[in-house]
């Protein structure tokens, strides 16, 4: 029988997530004081550490919803402490992610929480419990366009607003991705349960290539130019211009040679 103390300790705040977060708050400290000998050091770990953070309250979201929804299994799976390491797939849901972020610029959806879905009933139940993951991204987004759209980035050092804008990219691609409605993806969750059972025995088999198809279609030029334009638009109507993503992602990618315009602009 599960002890009270027991459940206590599946929801204690993971010493693992508490490092992560350490190292966002002391990189983020050196990216806005400058304290930093080469900024773009501080601006990829600062970004990585926020990135890995947001993905482990995506898992959360999904997790903590899919408690109050029924599944009260979730607890022993170590998926409330926030531990990314609990993750049924550590590698797809932070490894890879941060694979992507570092080569493409691209917010690579997570997702890797079990959930017994045969312990929740009700169709907006199970659609909420998916929608959960990508609204954290949402609200990731809205936080990082804050200084932008609220016009309050005086005194905010250009480095630390490239960053901001950086990140604020990655989580508006990972919620636009996670949203679309393709078998293995979250926008996929949100729809399945008021489809037949014939088409989901139909598109079942397809949920593990998902992600795949996604990013193949993405490779062609055409629809990868439309993509970012989109996300160019969303990112304009919140105040971030194409020219602090794009010296954010620069900054970001310290190993490769610097732009002088950002440079010059810092």
């Amino acid at each position: 029988m599960t002890t009270a103390a027991s459940r206590r300790s599946d929801r204690r705040i993971s010493p693992v997530f508490v490092g992560i977060v350490a190292v966002m708050a002391v990189t983020g400290w050196a990216t806005w004081t400058g304290f930093a000998e080469q900024p773009g050091v501080a601006v990829f770990l600062f970004v990585t550490a926020a990135w890995v953070v947001s993905l482990c309250l995506h898992e959360y979201a999904h997790a903590r919803t899919a408690l109050h929804s029924g599944d009260i299994s979730i607890g022993a799976k170590g998926y409330l402490s926030l531990n990314p390491l609990a993750y049924t797939h550590a590698l797809l849901s932070i490894v890879l992610p941060v694979i992507f972020v570092i080569m493409g610029g691209i917010g690579l959806p997570g997702g890797a929480v079990f959930i017994e879905r045969g312990r929740i009933q009700g169709r907006w139940k199970h659609s909420l419990v998916s929608a959960a993951g990508p609204l954290t991204n949402v609200l990731f987004a809205v936080v990082c366009t804050a200084p932008f759209w609220l016009h309050a980035l005086d005194g905010v050092p250009a480095a630390f607003q490239y960053a901001l804008a950086f990140l604020a990219l990655l989580q508006v691609t990972a919620a636009i991705l996670n949203f679309l409605p393709v078998p293995g993806l979250d926008g996929y969750g949100v729809i399945e349960p008021w489809l037949s059972y014939g088409i989901r025995r139909q598109v079942e088999p397809f949920a593990p290539f998902g992600l795949l198809a996604v990013f193949a279609v993405l490779w062609i030029p055409s629809v990868n130019t439309v993509f970012f334009d989109v996300i160019d638009s969303i990112l304009r109507s919140l105040g971030i211009d194409e020219f602090h993503s794009y010296c954010g992602q620069n900054l970001y990618r310290f190993w490769n040679s610097a732009d002088q315009f950002c440079a010059l602009s810092r």
